[in-house]
């Protein structure tokens, strides 16, 4: 028995070796960790139960068979995030540079089925050199079948993608259908064709960082959510995460401890829209006096500034918040922000997450490189997005809500539960300006009668009665009572079924 005992020892700590001291040394000189202390650092000390550790490949060609390391590349299994269960695997660039095989793929998608199963998040910590050449189609075959997972697994269990090396051709795309991916700054790169295939066909010449760096995909492309300085803040960025998701979309949300106040008055908000009404003001700091403890969990903060997705707490429960940002664009819907709106409203809805909406929303963006690129359809996903959601909605006016980007932005006519409006904002198919130069064209000349025209159009409209009039606003409410008019709404809303017509799918503009 002792013999087997350390023949088992012996045969762990070889597997745990990787692909041996000198490749970690060399993972470490990247500024990188390995797979398994990636994996030590995202889950709870000691909770880690890993899976099929002894697993190596089955290829024989190219010399193969006398080069089968344990484990295959990749490390897997479960353990828990603050005590909730997450399942994850962990590429091993160390072991065959963590390209993926026929086993490889097999190990992903056994902890993958288990997580659909058994109802946790998958996170995938991708670190790899992409598929294995030496195995051809096999090696493809494992990534389809994780992609295939992928696809089952959406709007089931949270899928959230680490990028931590390079992630290029196939590679790419079962991050691409995650819900979240997080890059690390200089050290992570997605491309579907890398830099000398990309010299080769087209003749242009860029490097790694600037053709699928972190900087290029969080602000230009927007495949992904966020990026972090290093392994170690990705890792505990992640964690903090994981804290506002359900486990999988058969439960609700975790409720946390919270020791601010439902009923928490903030007199600032009185004068957080400025008198001027082409003056901007920060957005984020009415969602940090609206939330539990001021403590918000922005996505994609690189992209689209104009409107600002992420999570809050309002006593103690999550909730999504989309918010139009004044500071950026006037806030203008645009085809990147309904993009960005619309993939986290979507997000939201299918685990059961409430969402808040924050509107000051001017239109949709003019010019013709926005009809040329598909505005309309672009827009529309916006629209179809909160249109389809059935979760409890609360929507909060602070100032601008203009033509179609009021209707979009949750309104009551697309079946939000609860619409509130400051006193400063103003409903209307558009400003008075525009408005009055269309009504009046025929006084255009005339600088008084226009001023007087202007006056009496602000007068009737730059409010929101009209709206309140007609039921489409529930109540004006004043800006220091926000924080607990909204907990008040979404604790009346808890209970919320509503049911839509059968279907197999929707078919979502895209």
């Amino acid at each position: 028995m002792k013999d087997i005992v350390e023949q088992l020892e012996k045969r762990r700590g070889q597997a745990r070796l990787g692909g041996g001291e000198k490749r970690v040394a060399a993972q470490h000189a990247k500024g990188k960790l390995t797979a398994r202390e990636r994996i030590e650092l995202l889950l709870d000390e000691g909770s880690f139960e890993e899976y099929d550790m002894f697993v190596a490949h089955r290829a024989t060609e190219f010399g193969m068979a006398a080069n089968r390391p344990p484990g295959d590349g990749v490390v897997t299994g479960w353990g828990t995030v603050n005590g909730r269960q997450v399942y994850v695997f962990s590429q091993d660039f160390t072991v065959l540079g963590g390209s993926v095989s026929e086993t490889h793929g097999q190990k992903i998608c056994k902890i993958m089925d288990m997580a659909m199963q058994n109802g946790a998040p998958v996170v995938g910590i991708n670190d790899s050199g992409g598929a294995r050449i030496q195995e051809g189609v096999d090696s493809l075959a494992a990534y389809g079948e994780v992609f295939q997972r992928n696809i089952e697994a959406s709007g089931v269990v949270p899928q959230i993608s680490m990028i931590m090396g390079p992630c290029a051709g196939g590679a790419v795309y079962s991050p691409a259908m995650t819900d979240f991916i997080f890059m690390v700054k200089d050290s992570s790169y997605m491309f579907v064709t890398g830099p000398d295939v990309v010299k080769t066909v087209t003749n242009e010449v860029v490097t790694a960082e600037e053709l699928g760096g972190a900087s290029t995909h969080t602000k230009k492309s927007s495949v992904a959510d966020g990026a972090f300085e290093n392994d170690v803040e990705a890792l505990s960025e992640v964690r903090r995460l994981i804290d506002f998701l359900p486990l999988s979309n058969r439960e609700k949300p975790p409720v946390r401890p919270f020791f601010d106040s439902p009923d928490r008055i903030e007199e600032s908000l009185d004068t957080l829209v400025p008198a001027n009404p082409n003056q901007p003001y920060d957005m984020k700091e009415l969602i940090g006096k609206i939330a539990d403890e001021g403590d918000f969990y922005e996505i994609q903060k690189d992209f689209a500034g104009n409107i600002i997705t992420g999570f809050i707490r309002l006593e103690g429960q999550t909730v999504g918040v989309v918010a139009n940002q004044p500071m950026v664009l006037a806030g203008v819907l645009d085809i990147d922000s309904a993009r960005k709106g619309a993939r986290f409203v979507r997000f939201c809805d299918c685990f059961e997450i409430p969402i808040l909406s924050l509107v000051d929303v001017p239109g949709f963006l003019p010019g013709t490189a926005q009809e040329y690129d598909g505005v309309i359809k672009h827009g529309a996903k916006l629209l179809f997005a909160y249109g389809e959601a059935t979760v409890p909605k609360v929507t909060v006016i602070t100032r601008k809500a203009y033509g179609g980007a009021y209707v979009v932005m949750a309104s009551k006519h697309l079946k939000a539960d609860v619409n509130y409006a400051w006193p400063t904002s103003e409903i209307a198919v558009m400003g008075a300006k525009g408005a009055v130069e269309i009504l009046h064209r025929a006084d255009l000349g005339d600088a008084e009668k226009i001023a007087s025209h202007t006056a009496e159009y602000e007068d009737r409209f730059a409010n929101p009665f009209v709206a309140a009039e007609r039921g489409h606003i529930d109540e004006v409410i004043q800006p220091h009572s926000t924080r607990r008019r909204v907990c008040r709404a979404f604790a009346a809303l808890r209970r919320k079924k509503q049911d839509r017509p059968w279907k197999k799918h929707d078919n979502i503009p895209l």
